[in-house]
């Protein structure tokens, strides 16, 4: 492999630093870079209308130049451990890829990379607005700059960003509850600990009204997709995304997405040992994509495939 010519790196560094002050409209969206300069599609990804999302890559070594973007992106690495380079103008940061570590792009930065191996990482794309937002509903006051870091130790933030290449479930409802939670619990993780000032968010302590956890609890029952949203959730309760989720496991001892994981495998087994429909409809009905989806989701549960449960159970 040819040695990176630093000299065009730098030219070309100069000229994209000319950049970083353009609007966050007139730049790429993260997801759109990420695929020019890796030059593959993701393994799989997942993205909100604001272009909020998670990726899940795996790329060949990469020597190039990422431009500003218009979310923040941050990467928690899988794989094994190699060193690599990141450079912005004179500034040369060396660091170890390994699990537990993150890396942090504040939007519209820009740098050149080099990372010698193959790399399989999981990606956040989070908008400034939903960091604003976050921490406007947990009432800090502090900073929400969010710091550049490289190879920086963080096994909780990390942790939590690995965990979404392995829930994602092949349905609808539950994969975009999982990931709205999850996003809005990573931004509360990085204003805690990667901004200029790290924050202390408060604990917030109290559950629903049992009129208003019942409402909620008849939302995440409903058959219509579009009803299982934490927007629209938190709006029928009066309350802001951050502080539902957390009143909602005060009363229930689960998530909004766990307690809706429970109530569907509480359905599928119903289904299973009460009737004769085929584990294809079964999966169907409940909203899965594939009878492959449903069963790897179920086995996850329970420890056996939907079939087998079936029989040992009738």
């Amino acid at each position: 492999m040819s040695k990176p010519n630093l000299r065009d790196s730098s030219e070309h560094l100069s000229a994209v630093s000319e950049t970083n002050d353009l609007p966050a409209d007139d730049r790429r969206r993260a997801d759109v870079e990420m695929a020019r300069v890796l030059g593959t599609a993701p393994f799989r990804m997942a993205l909100d209308p604001s272009g909020a999302g998670i990726a899940h890559w795996k790329h060949e070594p990469l020597h190039d130049v990422v431009e500003p973007m218009s979310h923040h992106v941050i990467m928690a690495y899988n794989g094994s451990t190699q060193r690599m380079e990141r450079r912005s103008g004179k500034s040369v940061a060396i660091g170890t890829f390994r699990p537990g570590v993150v890396i942090i792009i504040p939007e519209g930065s820009s740098s050149r990379w080099d990372i010698p191996k193959p790399v399989d990482v999981v990606q956040l794309y989070l908008p400034q607005a939903t960091l604003k937002r976050i921490a406007d509903e947990a009432g800090t006051a502090a900073s929400t700059d969010l710091l550049e870091r490289t190879a920086h130790p963080d096994p909780v933030t990390s942790r939590l960003l690995l965990s979404a290449a392995d829930v994602l479930e092949g349905n609808e409802a539950l994969d975009t509850l999982f990931r709205q939670q999850l996003i809005d619990l990573l931004a509360t993780r990085l204003l805690a600990a990667h901004t200029g000032a790290p924050s202390t968010i408060r604990p917030v302590r109290g559950g629903l009204a049992p009129k208003t956890l019942l409402r909620a609890i008849e939302r995440l029952r409903s058959d219509g997709a579009a009803d299982v949203s934490l927007a629209a959730l938190a709006s029928e309760a009066g309350l802001s995304r951050f502080h539902f989720c957390r009143a909602f496991k005060d009363s229930t001892g689960l998530s909004p997405h766990a307690w809706l994981r429970q109530h569907q495998l509480e359905q599928a087994m119903n289904m299973l040992r009460d009737t004769d429909a085929s584990v294809v409809s079964i999966a169907a009905a409940l909203g899965y994509s594939s009878q492959t989806a449903f069963a790897a989701a179920f086995r996850k549960l329970t420890g056996e495939a939907p079939s087998d449960w079936r029989k040992r159970m009738r």
